[in-house]
């Protein structure tokens, strides 16, 4: 039976803070938490009750013990998440100053093991059966997983969606000239890209958000979604349609997850064919519950959340 959504990216381990507004250095406690942006995707549409699945790799170590528990645990399907000897699972840690500031310190060093997933180990007949496929910028930033991620996308050759998040993050990079020429190959074999302003304009090389999306479909995508913060977010359609919907209400405890939740209610959204205003909606309220919360993968919202938060317009 083929999956629902299938993901290919980063995974690691999120310790948080415990304490709000301390910076890191007299933090005292943390929750440990599974992590990576690709890995809460598949973990949000699991909790939307979608098939879902991981490709990503760990350490050999306690910490990616954990991760495949984890996954079990949320119903996410582990068989591709493989181990890499002598490279330790990474972990992230976060300062969160809430409203809106959240300083993410990436802990992958020598190299993350997630990106030497290795294009010769895919199994590339699930990947183009899949109904949703979805990759992530981040992993197009190093060799194998920079190749692996192209020929994934090349074998699938847009059968069903694929969906291209940008994660744009500037650490994993030498500068966005060096990204931009990987992001457009991506686009080529893309149904779907999302991303925010920052991550459009490495893709692109345009920040304004309407241009952005124009330049988005055509490059080859056929839905361009744009997230633009307190504005909102921005989605066109290379059939025609648009919608713009602003942010949901919430009291903001951590904003780390909400795309993540964001993407995985996207996902839902898609394979349900619902119209794109609607998948907006649910999506900005997945990503609001989440915002609300401390963690991410444990705190992507249920349907039921979902719909009342619709329900009450606003993250109560």
């Amino acid at each position: 039976m083929a999956y629902d959504l299938i993901t290919m990216g980063r995974i690691g381990v999120d310790l948080y803070p415990l304490q709000t507004g301390v910076p890191l250095a007299q933090v005292s406690s943390f929750g440990k938490f599974l992590g990576g942006s690709a890995t809460n995707v598949a973990v949000a549409a699991a909790r939307l009750g979608r098939h879902t699945a991981v490709i990503t790799r760990t350490g050999d170590d306690p910490f990616g013990a954990y991760l495949h528990e984890a996954l079990r645990g949320f119903g996410v399907d582990d068989r591709w998440v493989t181990t890499v000897a002598g490279l330790p699972t990474p972990v992230t840690f976060c300062e969160v100053f809430p409203p809106d500031d959240f300083p993410l310190y990436f802990y992958r060093q020598p190299k993350a093991p997630d990106l030497e997933i290795d294009g010769h180990e895919l199994d590339l007949d699930a990947i183009r059966d899949t109904r949703v496929f979805w990759v992530t910028g981040t992993g197009l930033s190093e060799e194998p997983s920079r190749t692996a991620t192209l020929a994934a996308l090349a074998h699938r050759a847009k059968t069903g969606t694929t969906v291209f998040d940008l994660d744009w993050r500037p650490m994993f990079w030498r500068d966005p000239e060096s990204a931009r020429p990987f992001y457009a190959e991506a686009l080529r074999h893309t149904t779907v890209a999302v991303g925010n302003l920052d991550e459009v304009e490495v893709a692109t090389g345009v920040r304004e958000p309407h241009a952005a999306a124009r330049a988005l479909l055509a490059a080859g995508v056929e839905i361009a979604v744009v997230k633009q913060g307190p504005k909102g977010v921005l989605a066109v359609s290379a059939f025609g349609d648009s919608a713009e919907v602003p942010p949901l209400p919430v009291t903001v405890l951590n904003g780390l997850g909400a795309g993540d939740a964001f993407g995985g209610s996207l996902c839902h959204g898609l394979l349900e064919g619902w119209d794109l205003e609607t998948i907006m909606r649910h999506a900005n309220a997945a990503g609001a519950i989440v915002a609300s919360r401390l963690e991410c993968s444990s705190a992507m919202p249920t349907p039921d959340e979902v719909a009342a938060a619709l329900e009450a317009g606003a993250v109560l």
